[in-house]
């Protein structure tokens, strides 16, 4: 059986480097995206033109900058991730190989055998950040996964994740000891009610 090989990982993009190639609906998509999870995210998108919907979005947020011309590989200085998402499979493909040159991160829109890291589905509950794969094969099961579990994850759980961060610093004792100690506070969130 096939198995999803990816490696899940929460990365801080506003403390990163991030760059867009497009400025239409997949750049507009990867944008929202990005921001959606992380609202400070601290992203360069380069275009020859953006539409109006991309302009507005990036209006709303300080570490968005948006450059009108056409992608050149000096666009790739000082970046940690990189999007292509023109509607220029040739273009997208050069910013791949590029990228890949500079051992930078990069993702290539709706060509997944073209990408480092894929866009999946995020819940976000507070504190709480559930990221969902399907390794490429289906955005569309992803988002029903994350509809699911928006609904079944209670919107106070954050309340939970606060308490139990203090409660782990009142906790003695050596790594184990506190291991098992969060284990038997935590036990009954996973045992079934008979």
């Amino acid at each position: 059986m096939e198995r999803n090989e990816l490696y899940p990982i929460f990365v801080k993009v506003d403390q990163l480097n991030v760059l867009i190639v497009g400025g239409g609906n997949v750049g507009l998509e990867k944008l929202s995206f990005l921001l959606k999870s992380s609202p400070n995210a601290n992203v360069e998108v380069i275009s020859i033109e953006f539409m109006q919907e991309l302009r507005d979005l990036a209006s709303k947020h300080s570490t968005v900058k948006l450059t009108e011309k056409a992608y050149d590989i000096s666009d790739l200085e000082k970046r940690h991730m990189v999007i292509g998402c023109t509607d220029n499979l040739d273009v997208n493909l050069q910013i791949n190989r590029e990228a890949k040159a500079k051992y930078l991160l990069v993702n290539i829109a709706d060509t997944p055998d073209q990408c480092d890291y894929y866009l999946g589905g995020i819940v976000t509950k507070g504190h709480v950040k559930i990221a969902i794969s399907t390794n490429g094969k289906s955005p569309t099961t992803a988002k029903r996964i994350r509809q699911f579990l928006e609904d079944v994850i209670p919107e106070d759980i954050n309340e939970m994740v606060l308490n139990l961060n203090e409660f782990r610093k009142t906790i003695k004792g050596n790594f184990e000891e506190k291991v098992e100690k969060m284990n038997q506070v935590t036990r009954d969130l996973v045992n079934k009610k008979k």
